[in-house]
């Protein structure tokens, strides 16, 4: 009841305002800040950084600011394109004063977000843009954000389709008009020289004097559980790689019980356990050192991507058409039989939970062993 009534005093703030200034839809033609609200998971920040690069391409001097989660400020870290990162944090109202003080120009909404929307409003941002989803059903496309999206600048966003392309749609307004979406991530110095003194402590880099071998990374885990591929067939993929090179178990705390059930399956003495070992910037170079990632739908598949690293992505009950790299042989996509995805990228939250279940476990472990056949065949050098 509490959230009710204050979103529709939120609400009623946006209204008063808008009789005074109307809608934020008024173009700068320069515009020197300009911000972009993305407080969706690891991966779907990943899958924003085409905008950045676009936004300085076109506007060089602007000042880019991204608003997002705490969790995923070090997703960006040291990006060249982002000037300041700004953690959401308490209300709509207060994310409202602190972006004032950006004094934006220009901002957009990837997702429906009602309360980002309003942030933005009552921030006093001449032009936003929010995207209209069409084709399919977000359950935060809401009766409030439907409401916010009148005094907004608003463009369609069609189900289904690639996310980083639809993404790229909110920035043609302001005469931003691009197809790259290639996705970046970067790391530090540091976070790569400690990578490689983890790698050496296992002995997967043989010797103070060597810096390159050959290894694998599997990821068995996934920020929404319900899409998890089984841990025991994650297990004898990594049985299968370890004949062929060393592989590399990462997780966050969060994951540590499906690394553990995987390990539990595990006897390969060159499977490494690195759950809760790294940073999220180290974390970015240990990928970056791999020669094949294999995963589910989970973020840090997006950063192998990224940095131009072969992957496998198992991606269950999730659609392989709205964000995961589908570039054969050097990324292949495995989806299971069906006849429709059980999940999206803007309606995970709806779904048949004994569907997602079926779907998830549908892939089997031949598959896999046969892309990743594809993969050392093709794609993977070896030393």
């Amino acid at each position: 009841m509490k959230d009710i009534l204050y979103q529709c005093w939120v609400l009623m703030r946006c209204a008063a305002y808008a009789l005074v200034h109307g809608r934020a839809t008024r173009l700068v033609a320069q515009p020197k800040t300009v911000c972009v609200v993305q407080v969706a998971q690891l991966g779907d920040m990943v899958c924003t950084t085409p905008l950045f690069r676009a936004i300085k391409i076109r506007y060089p001097a602007a000042r880019l600011v991204v608003v997002g989660t705490a969790a995923n400020r070090g997703v960006l870290a040291g990006n060249p394109h982002v000037d300041e990162y700004v953690a959401w944090e308490g209300s709509s109202i207060q994310m409202a004063h602190r972006l004032h003080a950006c004094a934006l120009d220009f901002a957009c909404v990837t997702n429906p977000n009602a309360s980002g929307l309003a942030a933005l409003y009552l921030a006093g941002v001449p032009h936003i843009v929010a995207p209209r989803i069409v084709g399919g059903v977000c359950p935060t496309d809401a009766k409030a954000y439907r409401l916010l999206r009148l005094l907004a600048n608003v463009v369609s966003y069609t189900f289904g389709s690639y996310t980083p392309r639809e993404y790229l749609r909110l920035l043609e307004p302001i005469g931003i008009n691009t197809s790259d979406t290639r996705k970046q991530v970067f790391y530090t110095d540091a976070a790569a020289a400690r990578v490689v003194e983890k790698l050496r402590a296992v002995a997967i880099l043989p010797s103070a004097v060597s810096n390159k071998t050959a290894f694998a990374i599997i990821a068995p885990s996934a920020g929404n559980k319900i899409k998890r591929w089984p841990p025991e067939r994650f297990a004898r993929v990594a049985e299968y790689v370890a004949r062929r090179m060393p592989v590399v178990v990462v997780g966050a705390t969060a994951d540590k019980e499906e690394v553990a059930e995987m390990f539990a399956h595990v006897s390969s003495p060159r499977v490494y356990n690195f759950c809760e070992q790294t940073s999220l910037d180290e974390l970015k170079a240990l990928i970056a050192r791999a020669r094949l990632f294999i995963s589910g739908d989970t973020g840090p598949l997006y950063i192998a991507e990224a940095l131009g690293v072969p992957t496998i992505d198992i991606v269950g009950p999730v659609s392989e058409r709205d964000q995961p790299p589908n570039n054969p042989p050097r990324h292949i996509v495995i989806a299971p039989p069906r006849d429709a995805p059980a999940m999206h990228a803007l309606n995970s939250r709806i779904h048949d939970a004994a569907e997602v279940h079926r779907q998830a476990a549908a892939t089997t472990v031949a598959e896999v062993v046969a892309a990743i056949d594809v993969m050392l065949l093709h794609v993977v050098p070896r030393e």
